[in-house]
């Protein structure tokens, strides 16, 4: 008796399981941060399409997307496939979203999250577009155990965010809140992006540099942030070096990269 109850529970787990795909349906990425969330959390089975773009070098789940096909985000590659989720964060133009829609395909759009509270709506709002409630909360947990091991570790020092191409990052950036979250102090003035000065970073250099994107030799060869008077400055003062993979993406992963900062700070 308790094995034949136990074969049913086993068979009810396994249909409700079977049963929370069907909802979701076929899953289709139009970009390259939607294709992080959709291998991120969609069944496998579920994935009818991610972005040529997916295994690229800044791509943070590119091993786990080299298997899965690529499919252009036009209406006809996508009607090819016959998604019934499609995920974007800025792909595709609006014309082809109401294309989709009228067809009857839901499109979960992801905010431009610059707190991990906007990158914890974003995660919840796939993990339920694709029916997978569970392996959301699971990345979540993933996301504040490296918050919680990055927490006040550099104990309120102040570092500049650089990227290779010259740039900054200050308030109102999920790039702020992930030098808040590693105990960093931004020394960016203002808000939002902005191109750095290297004059101004001549007379009054920061105590320590972040870096960003530093990592791909071919991209901004000639960028301000690859320049000998950067790089002359930033010697000895440089907290961490984050790859692309981390920043291109306002995803769980950046969480990673403030342990990075963490795991480089004075003990």
């Amino acid at each position: 008796m308790r094995a034949w109850i136990g074969a049913l529970a086993a068979g009810g787990a396994l249909l409700g399981g079977t049963a929370a795909h069907a909802a979701a349906g076929r899953v289709v990425s139009l970009d390259s941060c939607a294709d992080q969330y959709v291998v991120a959390l969609a069944d496998p089975a579920q994935i009818a399409g991610v972005t040529a773009r997916a295994d690229d070098a800044d791509s943070w789940m590119r091993a786990r997307a080299r298997s899965v096909r690529v499919v252009r985000p036009s209406l006809e590659s996508l009607l090819a496939v016959r998604p019934d989720v499609v995920v974007r964060y800025w792909g595709g133009d609006p014309r082809l979203m109401r294309a989709l829609e009228r067809r009857g395909v839901r499109v979960v759009q992801l905010d431009d999250a610059v707190d991990f509270e906007g990158v914890r709506t974003n995660v919840r709002r796939v993990a339920q577009g694709v029916a997978r409630e569970g392996a959301g909360e699971a990345l979540l947990r993933e996301m504040d155990a490296d918050l919680d091991a990055s927490a006040g570790a550099w104990k309120g020092r102040s570092a500049l965010y650089v990227t290779s191409g010259g740039y900054t990052a200050g308030k109102g950036t999920l790039i702020d809140a992930m030098l808040t979250a590693a105990g960093l102090a931004n020394a960016a003035p203002g808000g939002s992006f902005a191109p750095i000065s290297l004059e101004r970073l001549v007379l009054a250099p920061p105590a320590l540099f972040v870096k960003g994107f530093y990592d791909s030799r071919r991209a901004d060869r000639r960028g301000p942030g690859r320049s000998r008077v950067l790089e002359r400055l930033s010697r000895g003062r440089t907290a961490a070096s984050l790859p692309g993979a981390m920043l291109s993406c306002p995803g769980w992963f950046a969480a990673k990269g403030s342990r990075a900062l963490a795991e480089r700070a004075p003990r």
